[in-house]
């Protein structure tokens, strides 16, 4: 655990790490002690996480691995169209994607130094005998999923907007990152990871008043494309 401590601790001060936050960076969030290290490649949990991915590789439909696929495809807040709508989309929209995508941004600013930093293998590289679906990599990256930190990202700003539709917001959040799992490139771990860092980041983010501004405005054009009541 300490060499992982001091391993997230240079990744997180070279100086030629990524991009610069909007809302809420790594500073802020303290990843590194949030989350838990991932469990080892030879660990009886990792054995047991490979397993349940036998099983779903087993069982999951044509059906899910297409919805597996357009989720791995799209990473913005408009994968909540299944709970918002067809009038929840970009072009009616512009200050709520614009604002959508400087949120999720934040994803891969908090999370790339932690996937550097902890280096998990992928499950399919671990078990050659899974065949994932979905697109595959041979970095050693699994751990936190960055789909489902941006999911639930994604998820936790829009209830902001439509606290009304919590619930069947979360349960998206929910199957766009067990889709990961159908997809066959993570872990249930990386799964759980990327929520807790999620809540944690989207904490921080509220406290931004950048984030506070930017939220009003696009929380005031979605209700109104939604035909819903205006409220503080």
């Amino acid at each position: 655990m300490k060499k992982i401590a001091i391993a997230l601790m240079a990744v997180l001060s070279a100086p030629t790490f990524a991009a610069e936050p909007n809302f809420a960076g790594p500073v802020q969030t303290h990843g590194q002690w949030i989350l838990p290290a991932p469990p080892a490649a030879d660990s009886a949990i990792t054995k047991a996480e490979l397993a349940e991915l036998h099983r779903i590789q087993s069982t999951r439909t044509s059906e899910e691995e297409a919805q597996a696929n357009a989720d791995a495809a799209d990473e913005s807040l408009f994968i909540y169209k299944t709970v918002l709508g067809e009038r929840f989309n970009a072009a009616a929209l512009p200050m709520t994607a614009a604002f959508g995508k400087r949120v999720l941004h934040d994803e891969g600013v908090n999370t790339d130094p932690l996937k550097q930093a902890f280096k998990r293998v992928r499950p399919y590289n671990v078990d050659k005998s899974l065949k994932p679906v979905c697109k595959a990599t041979p970095k050693d990256n699994s751990y936190p999923s960055g789909h489902s930190t941006a999911g639930y990202m994604a998820a936790l700003t829009l209830i902001d907007m439509v606290p009304e539709q919590r619930d069947a917001i979360l349960a998206r959040a929910d199957a766009y990152a067990r889709n990961r799992l159908v997809c066959g490139v993570h872990y249930p771990s990386d799964i759980e990871a990327a929520k807790l860092l999620a809540y944690s980041t989207h904490a921080v983010m509220e406290t931004n008043l950048r984030y506070q501004a930017e939220l009003a405005a696009a929380k005031a054009e979605l209700r109104k494309q939604l035909g819903l009541a205006v409220v503080e």
